[in-house]
């Protein structure tokens, strides 16, 4: 299966792809940003992000969307950029009919490196390991759009292979 994570903002907005054969190592395809500029207007910066995020999913053809779930901590102005750039990846991810699952941090940290708790260098180590690569992808939200994939692909489950089906048959009935 080939994940395309998505860690969602407005300034950078992390991407990466990566896929798993049954019973296989992962392996990273492809990680990156889609980069905004901080003084642009927000809702050209969202188109921007569409722009980019629509380039990926036409390249690497993920067959599932894993996008990093936003929660409110003190700073509101932030998360409500960093919530419409999530919306924007669910979006093109239905456009593209593919399934979306959402992480929390927490989720994401614990599947990767075994402790909720961890920081963006202890995930990037861990992204690091687990895809036998030279370093961490850069910039950091590159390494955590990698974990989510990472995450989507070991905790997806059953939820995966549901959604895929679901995503199948709605492409059936609309064809």
């Amino acid at each position: 299966m080939r994940v395309l994570g998505v860690d969602p903002g407005l300034t950078r907005c992390g991407v990466g792809v990566v896929e798993q054969t049954p019973g296989g190592r992962p392996s990273l395809i492809e990680a990156g940003v889609v980069r905004t500029p901080p003084d642009m207007d927000p809702s050209r910066r969202l188109l921007v992000i569409e722009q980019g995020l629509e380039q990926w999913l036409t390249k690497f053809e993920p067959q599932a969307v894993a996008v990093e779930r936003v929660f409110a901590q003190q700073n509101l102005h932030s998360v409500t950029g960093t919530a419409q750039a999530a919306g924007v990846a669910m979006l093109v991810a239905a456009r593209h009919n593919l399934p979306v699952v959402t992480h929390t941090p927490t989720e994401v940290k614990a599947a990767i490196t075994g402790s909720g708790g961890a920081d963006k260098a202890q995930v990037g180590a861990m992204v690091t390991r687990i895809l036998r690569l030279e370093g961490p992808p850069r910039p950091a939200d590159a390494a955590d759009a990698v974990a989510l994939a990472l995450c989507h692909l070991w905790r997806g489950g059953a939820n995966n292979r549901y959604a895929a089906a679901q995503a199948a048959a709605t492409r059936k009935v609309a064809s």
